[in-house]
């Protein structure tokens, strides 16, 4: 007779073998997975260290196992059991919950395989490969997991046209949800190669890293509450890439413009990562940025008052904003996080601008009906000017240093700027970088009332 590690061990290797062919779409029953609660926990563990392994591929080395993304790959197991239980009772099939559960998770280690292939595969092609060309293999990725997911719940539960399209629109938006709420990131993370001459970066240096410890205590107890029935401004800025000058002293001038034209002198918070600023401003760092937009949230009238959000950095075609500070290493931003930050600052009324490549791809998770939006560019391309020895990118100087200064619309400002790059775009010969902006309904006319006020003064 066969131990229970042995029956364990032989009931991985047949779901692995059944959840490939269910990946690859060649004939495969629900009979051909071996489905019990022990089978479900080996799988899911076995799927664990396939993710170690594709993150093993996908960075390289050297390396060490990031066990902060772990709650992140936990949390999607009552998410995917609770979406099989739901199916389970849609068929009024008791049986279904651990056995969908466990074919939706079947194909894991494979999906680990081909992402690496791709990643590598992308990584080694040329230098110069289309935008285009990562963006349809990140699709077709995409696309081909969200189908399997689908071909589990045929297999499954098989064909009941009512039940069936239920349990599919469950599945794709739990997908979509884990996609864009929930993304993982990797569990093994690689050291980052440091410059030789990091150790004279400035946040080394005593006096100044000791000052960073209550920068940003002293700096939040500073800014100023709101004023009882005045629509205040407050003004955040956010220029996290410190290896380039031109984003911390674009903020400085952006922050100075917000004081004198839009009433916000007492109510401004910088964070940078500027080194000629490190003895004076608080890094910009992400856990920085949550608890600043956490106090303004604090300090703001909910329903008076409103956040202007500036963030000045480079981004990248994976939907990131950077965020460097060597020799830190620190977190880089994604759409999902931001809006996490801005959710639970509990702020309603809110400006942001994001002036970073490819910096569109945050509209989507950051829109509401109480929320302007602008960003430099659209998610596939690029925007100019991020350069050593300049004060502003060419967004910036056409936002903030020329529209800004001729009227008080943000919105107004936008159409300017957007003439303004394009023509310069032109002159020189670039792709265009599209600018974006998003406008909810009851922002504007929050906007309005702000924009009458400042005329007024």
């Amino acid at each position: 007779m066969k131990s229970t590690a042995a029956l364990l061990l032989q009931g991985l290797k047949r779901n692995l073998g059944a959840g490939m062919r269910l990946a690859v779409f060649l004939p495969v029953s629900r009979y051909d997975f071996r489905v019990s609660p022990g089978d479900f926990v080996l799988l899911w563990a076995f799927n664990l260290l396939a993710w170690l392994a594709g993150g093993m591929l996908r960075g390289g080395f050297p390396g060490y196992v990031d066990y902060g993304a772990l709650p992140m790959a936990l949390a999607e197991i009552p998410l995917v059991l609770l979406a099989s239980l739901i199916i389970a009772s849609l068929y009024r099939k008791r049986e279904l919950l651990l056995a969908l559960a466990l074919l939706l998770i079947s194909p894991g280690a494979l999906f680990e395989l081909v992402s690496s292939a791709i990643v590598i595969g992308l990584r080694f092609a040329a230098a110069d490969t289309p935008p285009a060309v990562q963006l349809t293999a990140y699709v077709a990725y995409l696309s081909w997991v969200l189908a399997v997911a689908l071909r589990a719940l045929w297999v499954a539960a098989g064909w009941h046209r009512r039940q069936f399209i239920q349990g599919s629109v469950l599945l794709i938006v739990l997908f979509v949800f884990l996609l864009n709420y929930m993304p993982r990131t990797e569990f093994w993370a690689v050291y980052r190669e440091t410059s030789a001459d990091t150790t004279q970066s400035p946040i080394l240096q005593e006096e100044l890293f000791h000052a960073q410890g209550g920068l940003l205590d002293a700096n939040l107890a500073a800014l100023q509450p709101q004023r009882a029935g005045m629509a205040d401004l407050y003004f955040v800025g956010f220029a996290p890439y410190g290896t380039q000058d031109v984003f911390g002293k674009e903020l400085h001038t952006v922050s100075r413009l917000m004081r004198e034209r839009f009433d916000a002198a007492g109510r401004s918070l910088l964070l940078s990562n500027d080194p000629a600023t490190l003895g004076d401003l608080p890094i910009a760092s992400a856990t920085n940025l949550r608890a600043a937009l956490a106090r303004v949230g604090r300090i703001m009238d909910a329903d008076e008052d409103v956040l202007f959000l500036y963030i000045t950095t480079h981004g990248s075609e994976d939907g990131e904003l950077s965020v460097e500070l060597e020799p830190l290493e620190l977190s880089q931003i994604r759409p999902a996080a931001l809006a996490r930050m801005l959710h639970d600052g509990g702020i309603k009324w809110k400006v942001l601008v994001i002036s970073a490549c490819y910096s569109g791809g945050f509209i989507e998770l950051l829109k509401d009906e109480n929320t302007l939006i602008i960003t430099a560019t659209d998610a596939r391309n690029q925007s100019f000017g991020c350069d050593n020895g300049e004060d502003f990118t060419w967004f910036g100087k056409a936002y903030f240093d020329e529209a800004l200064r001729r009227t008080r619309s943000f919105a107004e400002a936008f159409e300017l700027a957007r003439a303004a790059v394009a023509q310069r775009e032109r002159e020189q010969k670039l792709t265009a970088s599209n600018p974006q902006m998003y406008a909810g309904a009851a922002i504007k006319h929050k906007l309005a009332g702000l924009e009458a006020r400042l005329r007024a003064e």
